[in-house]
């Protein structure tokens, strides 16, 4: 009875081992196979030898950004608290890990890089879109219909346009590579990049009204939504 408890005793102390962290990736869908648990960020899987290996995941709290790149890079994917039996799209291409929400329910949202502070990442300016014209709540004041974006090719928003509510891995496939000079926010926050496949300095806005782009002006070439 006591080799029975003394089993029974290391096998429990293993499975909260297991699943101690916020994050359990495994190798195998349905949670088999090998398995690594973090609780904090991992900027390359590799360190834990799990790199491009997993194939289902537990989150226990938390909301989580896997992404198929080191440091974050590529593409990646938001979960929320919850068992994913199989990781479409990102089966074997999960290269890094960081939680970007301590709480919520979550869901998967194609997403890169959030920022909670938002900015210029340069130089670690404040949040832009609090010059915008914003109301009480944080929304945009003007009509909430319509895309979630609006990039213009003048300044004051003049000139030819184009509206877009999904992540733009190129914007030269919208015909608007390096044009936008300003631009509207009416819903969430987006990450705006000046090389495609949301590469090179890239800043995070807030819903507003953007007259000037400074910095970014003529420079952006991919964008997506990250919160």
């Amino acid at each position: 009875m006591k080799r029975l408890l003394a089993a029974a005793a290391v096998l429990a102390t293993f499975t909260h081992a297991a699943f101690a962290g916020e994050l359990t990736l495994f190798s195998d869908s349905n949670f088999r196979g090998q398995r690594v648990t973090i609780d904090r960020d991992a900027a390359s899987l590799g360190d834990v030898n799990f790199n491009d290996r997993a194939s289902s995941a537990v989150i226990r709290s938390g909301t989580w950004l896997l992404c198929e790149h080191a440091n974050f890079g590529g593409r990646c994917q938001e979960f929320g608290p919850g068992e994913y039996r199989e990781l479409p799209g990102f089966n074997d291409a999960i290269s890094s890990a960081r939680q970007v929400d301590r709480g919520g329910r979550g869901s998967w949202r194609d997403h890169d890089r959030d920022d909670d502070r938002g900015g210029w990442r340069g130089d670690n300016r404040g949040d832009r879109g609090d010059r915008g014209d914003r109301g009480d709540r944080g929304g945009w004041r003007g009509d909430r219909g319509g895309a979630d974006v609006v990039m213009f090719a003048g300044q004051r928003f003049e000139g030819q346009q184009v509206e877009l509510s999904q992540d733009v891995r190129a914007l030269s496939d919208v015909g608007f590579n390096d044009r936008a000079t300003s631009l509207i926010i009416r819903e969430g926050r987006w990450e705006f990049c000046e090389h495609a496949d949301f590469r090179g300095e890239c800043v995070v806005l807030g819903p507003g009204r953007y007259d000037v782009l400074d910095r970014m002006n003529n420079r952006i070439s991919s964008m997506r939504r990250v919160r």
